[in-house]
C-alpha cells in the first residue's frame, strides 16, 4: 500500500487545533437544526445540505438519462452531476433518521471531518458531516462530499482518534467514487432500470428526492458497498487519518470491537450486514500497514467529550 507523504505531528497537531476551533460551538437553543444544516454546508456547496435536500443548488444542463449515463462509464459523471447525486442520496439518509439536535456535536463533527477531508485527495468538494439521532452503530457516506454517523457510533468511540479513523474511511469512499461505481453496476444488472431511468434525469437531480431515486438509495445502503471497496477504505483510511495527524490505529481499535459484536445486537445489525467480517478487515490492514504507521501511533488520547468541553454528552 502507497502511503501519502505525512507532516510533522507538531504541525498537525497545531493546524488540527485550529481547525476544530475556527467556529464557536453553537447550542441548540441558538437556531435549532434548521440553521445548522444552512450553517454546515461546506465550501461551494450553495446553501449548504438544506439547500439541496429541499431542491436548492443548481441544477445540471445535461438532459442524459442518469442510468445510460451510468451504465456507460461512472467518468462521464462530472463533478457538478456527482455532487447533484450526493445530495439526492443525503436526502435518502435524511429522510431515514433525524438530526441529532446537540448543535456543539453537530459542529464538532463536522469541523473534524473536514479538517481530515483537507488532507484527502480532493480536498475541493463541499464536504458535510452530520450526525444522525440513532442509536445504531453505522456512517454513510454518499458521493461529492457528504458524511453521516450515528450518535450511537459516536458515543462509542473511546476517543477521538477512533472517531477520525471512521471519518477517514468515508471519506475515502467518496474520493474513490465507490457509491457511483455501485450504481453503475446496478444500472448495468438492469436493476432498478425501468423503475428509475424513466423519471430520474441530470437536469431534475436539483428537485425533491423522486420515489424512484428514494428506492434505489434504499437498495444501496441495504447492501452495502462490496468487499473490495470496503477493505480499500480501511487502507487509505488508516493513511488519510495519520496524515491529519490522528493515531493511525484508532480504526484499528473500532475494528477490534466491531469483532465482538454480535449480529443478533440491533445496536450492530445493519453495520455487520453491510460490512466484510471485523476479522477479515483487521487481516487486511495488518498486512498493508505492518509497522510503517507506528511511529505516528500513541499520542495521549483525547475523548469527543473532553474536545466539547466536558460531559458525557449521551443525551
Amino acid at each position: 500500500m502507497r502511503m501519502p507523504p505525512l507532516l510533522s505531528r507538531t504541525a498537525l497537531a497545531a493546524a488540527t487545533c485550529a481547525a476544530l476551533a475556527f467556529a464557536p460551538l453553537h447550542s441548540h437553543a441558538q437556531g435549532g437544526v434548521m440553521n445548522l444544516l444552512n450553517s454546515l454546508g461546506g465550501s461551494g456547496s450553495g446553501g449548504g445540505l438544506l439547500g439541496a435536500v429541499v431542491g436548492g443548488g443548481a441544477q445540471t444542463n445535461q438532459g442524459d438519462d442518469l442510468f445510460s449515463l451510468l451504465s456507460r462509464s461512472v467518468e462521464n459523471i462530472d463533478e457538478p452531476k456527482e455532487i447533484e447525486i450526493g445530495r439526492q442520496l443525503a436526502a435518502v439518509l435524511l429522510g431515514s433518521k433525524p438530526l441529532h439536535p446537540d448543535m456543539a456535536l453537530q459542529r464538532y463533527v463536522n469541523q473534524l471531518g473536514r479538517w481530515i477531508s483537507l488532507q484527502s485527495e480532493r480536498p475541493g468538494l463541499p464536504w458535510t458531516f452530520i450526525v444522525l439521532d440513532d442509536t445504531g452503530y453505522n456512517a454513510f457516506a454518499a458521493p461529492g462530499g457528504y458524511v453521516f454517523v450515528t450518535k450511537g457510533l459516536v458515543d462509542r468511540c473511546a476517543d477521538e482518534a477512533e472517531l477520525a479513523g471512521i471519518l477517514a474511511h468515508e471519506i475515502t469512499h467518496v474520493t474513490a467514487k465507490h457509491h457511483l461505481h455501485a450504481m453503475r453496476k446496478t444500472a448495468q444488472s438492469g436493476v432498478f432500470t425501468q423503475l428509475v431511468a424513466s423519471q430520474i434525469k441530470t437536469n431534475a437531480l436539483g428537485n425533491l428526492v423522486a420515489s424512484q431515486f428514494l428506492a434505489l438509495g434504499r437498495n444501496l445502503y441495504a447492501r452495502g458497498l462490496d468487499q473490495t471497496d470496503e477493505f480499500h477504505s480501511d487502507r487509505n483510511g488508516v493513511a488519510l487519518a495519520a496524515r491529519a495527524g490522528f493515531d493511525p490505529y484508532g480504526l484499528v481499535a473500532v475494528l477490534q470491537q466491531l469483532r465482538t459484536a454480535t449480529p443478533d445486537n440491533p445496536m450492530f445489525t445493519l453495520a455487520l450486514a453491510t460490512h466484510p467480517p471485523a476479522q477479515a478487515r483487521l487481516d487486511q490492514l495488518e498486512q498493508a500497514m505492518g509497522k510503517r504507521l507506528d511511529g505516528y501511533a500513541g499520542a495521549a488520547p483525547v475523548t469527543v467529550a473532553q474536545r466539547l468541553g466536558g460531559g458525557s454528552r449521551k443525551k
